[in-house]
């Protein structure tokens, strides 16, 4: 409730005829401005559709000042803020915003709350196969050199997907693998990106990927090429309260192990 309360008192001092006052060119409110306040709330509940007949004689349509200064100077606490009367002044504070009454505020709040978490979860499941496939491009830049750390904030640290990428990866740098990067001659590209899963724990994500790559073996000079093109499946888990990679289908994993 602490939340909802903090989150009132912002939106009181965001409401437009708050703004378009006095009140909105100050960065503190003294005991007069709390008497103005009190005025554009009552002028507004007076036109409210909200309080009407049994409502309004429940409500009334008046905040005194004294009241509001206590609102919003007060710390939240259960026993002062649960008591019925100060129930009643968040309902009316509430139909000011435009709002049925206290609940409905509630709701609303909590409704946003849920999709902009979905959203954000969306986003960032997006966004980090996008900075997994970076990583994987600074990890070949670096070949001879296994820096498998690029990996560290991306990918769970026993998965199996790891443990793969681990296993192939070392044998390219022992075969001194080099990636030639002058006049962007190896590139990559990530789109088309899907999520196909979408539980509270778990993702599953599908890319289509684009991979043109140009090594060259250290000693011989030999060149390894990939130009491939092709989907791939991501599989996200959070474990512990974090999101990471866990496991992924790739079907040209492992392409430049096979070669001769």
């Amino acid at each position: 409730m602490k939340t909802i309360y903090n989150s009132i008192k912002g939106k009181v001092a965001k409401h437009p005829k708050v703004q378009d006052s006095v009140l909105g060119k100050v960065d503190e409110w003294k005991r007069s401005h709390y008497i103005i306040l009190s005025e554009i709330i009552k002028e507004e509940l007076a036109s409210s559709k909200e309080l009407k007949n049994d409502k309004l004689y429940e409500l009334g349509n008046t905040i005194s000042h004294i009241t509001l200064q206590r609102f919003f100077e007060s710390d939240y606490q259960d026993k002062t803020h649960n008591d019925l009367r100060f129930l009643k002044t968040l309902d009316k504070i509430c139909i000011f915003l435009g709002y049925k009454d206290l609940n409905s505020y509630i709701h609303d709040i909590k409704e946003h709350q849920v999709l902009e978490e979905k959203a954000n979860n969306n986003v960032f499941s997006v966004d980090i196969v996008y900075k997994y496939s970076e990583a994987v491009f600074n990890l070949y830049k670096n070949f001879p050199t296994l820096q498998l750390d690029l990996f560290k904030d991306l990918v769970f640290e026993n998965s199996p997907f790891l443990e793969r990428a681990s296993e192939f990866s070392k044998e390219l740098c022992e075969r001194k693998f080099e990636l030639v990067t002058k006049n962007n001659r190896s590139n990559f590209e990530v789109f088309d990106v899907n999520i196909i899963t979408d539980e509270p724990d778990k993702k599953i994500l599908e890319t289509h990927e684009f991979w043109n790559l140009l090594f060259k073996v250290g000693e011989t000079g030999e060149e390894h090429f990939v130009n491939q093109l092709n989907t791939q499946i991501y599989f996200i888990r959070k474990i512990d309260n974090v999101w990471k990679i866990w496991d992924n289908y790739n079907p040209d994993a492992g392409i430049l192990n096979n070669k001769n």
